[in-house]
């Protein structure tokens, strides 16, 4: 059974052609004829979530793991404008997905017609292509070549991309075939410039002090690879964060750790000449700040689509895939006598030190439960952090090199990283586990609304009442508005665990979490929910006190 709207019909087609094997649904009317198709094609897995935001971020999640494209399906009016916060972290995480809307036709916009919204264009600051097809005959060539130029853009480019359908009434008349139809190839193949690997080399190979800075990175075999053919170079430091899926003993990998108690003679000292960097978003705000205020002669930036000038000193944009440019650049490196990359590994030695000293005399906290949490996960698992305090307090541990780690940072807002992470756990085979705090869970509760999550999914909640990280940020408590930064609630996820079916557990102490712990990864019949709570005022200070006892 397929609709008899041809242009549902061409939109479906070209899935086929351009091997989108995943979509998912949420309901409506106006969406009636994708629905049916999709639902009823027997390539697809059609799936179904009720609230729009969830969904997209749930596909986003299913995307992030498959590295390719999946579909979101909706109905006119306001749905399409839950998908924005998905959109906007797709856009700046360069993950495809394909964003499908049924519009009502052109001229029952703006008249007070129902569930009308403007939607042509509607993504146009976040979005890499929009398709406004056009329900009529004489224009199907036009849509069919629009249609393929968008899904070309979302393939090559990854990220999201918007066709818009617009659908009169009937909504639900079927057919019992599929027309094929023949998608051309509308993008030219780009045609790069070749890198002059001498002038950078030269430029590298001279230079005693140079600097690795690795952002979001999905793991990659072959990058870990030549990434530790660098670490031999006495001269070269490379600096990762959790995200960067990328660990070494000579990596620095929790660097707010390291460069927190810096005097500006010691931040002077250890200054790049050539600070090189690919991923993502960064997290810690203390390397911006460092390399803003002591900028290298050199900065060259590594990536396929965009050129980020994070550190306000960007020279050279290189835009390659950042294995094939440090492929060429390993190749011709010579190791340059230096002390600059011990003296970045003293300093990670004598901080892990002060760390464990500190650690080992604290009480139950945010900053304590992490240490038994972070070493619990089991080997070759998946660790989804959620936005906030939560990603910032994991950068200050040593993470198994064998976990593989993510987190929306595109935008890194708290709004979808629940249903990221069960996409995640839906399209993965391993052991997934999400670290959240309370305000990112209750925010996404809705994410529990789903039917395809898996039994070993796991989710830990670190509930301090609140928006902690209003307390450690400079700023809010010098105001009188402190209570509406944090939202204190008093809300624990105690009855939605009961609601949606989901083994729930609750602890107020170091004692009792290392004792659910020892169970919590078990099989299990259903997910498992573990809520750690913790007192803010305890928090800010202990982690204040964190920092200072690092000096």
């Amino acid at each position: 059974m397929y609709p008899k709207k041809e242009l549902a019909q061409i939109v479906i087609s070209a899935c086929h052609q351009f091997n989108i094997d995943t979509v998912v649904i949420s309901p409506g009317s106006r969406n009636a004829p994708l629905t049916v198709g999709f639902s009823n094609d027997p390539s697809i897995n059609a799936l179904s979530v009720v609230d729009e935001r969830c969904a997209a971020f749930f596909a986003l999640g299913i995307a992030q793991q498959t590295q390719k494209p999946v579909a979101i399906v909706c109905t006119s009016g306001s749905a399409l404008l839950n998908y924005y916060p998905a959109i906007a972290e797709a856009f700046y995480s360069n993950i495809p997905l394909v964003v499908i809307s049924a519009d009502r036709p052109k001229q029952l916009i703006d008249i007070g017609d129902g569930q009308t919204i403007r939607q042509e264009n509607v993504f146009q600051n976040h979005i890499l292509f929009s398709a406004n097809l056009i329900d009529e005959e004489s224009k199907k060539e036009f849509t069919i070549n629009l249609i393929s130029e968008a899904f070309q853009n979302a393939i090559s480019k990854r990220g999201p991309i918007h066709i818009n359908v617009p659908f009169d009434e009937p909504l639900y008349e079927t057919v019992d075939e599929l027309n094929k139809f023949n998608f051309p190839t509308i993008l030219a193949s780009e045609t790069k410039q070749p890198i002059e690997i001498d002038t950078f080399s030269e430029i590298w190979n001279s230079s005693a002090k140079k600097m690795i800075l690795i952002g979001v990175n999905a793991p990659d075999e072959a990058l870990q690879n030549i990434i530790h053919r660098f670490i031999n170079d006495d001269s070269v430091i490379i600096l990762t964060e959790t995200t960067s899926n990328i660990a070494s003993e000579k990596t620095i990998n929790a660097i707010d750790k390291i460069i927190f108690p810096l005097t500006d003679n010691e931040f002077s000292e250890l200054k790049p000449e050539i600070l090189l960097t690919f991923g993502g978003m960064v997290v810690s705000k203390k390397i911006k700040q460092f390399l803003r205020n002591h900028q290298p002669k050199h900065h060259w930036h590594i990536d396929e689509q965009r050129a980020m000038n994070t550190y306000h000193c960007l020279s050279e944009f290189i835009q390659e895939k950042p294995t094939t440019f440090l492929a060429e650049l390993v190749s011709v490196s010579e190791k340059k006598k230096s002390d600059y990359q011990q003296k970045w590994l003293s300093l990670k030695a004598k901080r892990a030190e002060k760390h464990q000293q500190y650690l080992s005399k604290i009480e139950h906290s945010d900053l304590k439960v992490f240490e038994p949490i972070l070493e619990s996960i089991p080997e070759n698992s998946q660790l989804q952090l959620g936005n906030s305090s939560v990603v910032r307090y994991a950068q200050l541990f040593n993470v198994k090199n064998s976990l593989r780690v993510f987190c929306n940072r595109g935008t890194s807002g708290i709004d979808g990283s629940t249903s990221t992470a069960i996409g995640a756990a839906f399209a993965s085979k391993e052991q997934v586990v999400f670290i959240t705090g309370d305000l990112s869970f209750l925010y996404d509760s809705n994410a529990l609304w789903n039917n395809y999550i898996p039994f070993s999914f796991r989710i830990i909640i670190i509930n301090n009442n609140g928006g902690g990280i209003f307390r450690i940020i400079p700023g809010p408590k010098t105001t009188n508005a402190l209570d509406y930064f944090e939202t204190s609630h008093g809300l624990t996820a105690e009855h939605l665990c009961k609601m949606y079916k989901l083994e729930y557990n609750a602890v107020t102490n170091l004692e009792e979490l290392t004792t659910v712990l020892d169970d919590f990864y078990k099989e299990s019949n259903s997910p498992k929910v573990l809520e750690v709570f913790t007192e803010k005022e305890i928090n800010e200070t202990i982690l204040k006190d964190y920092f200072n006892y690092l000096k």
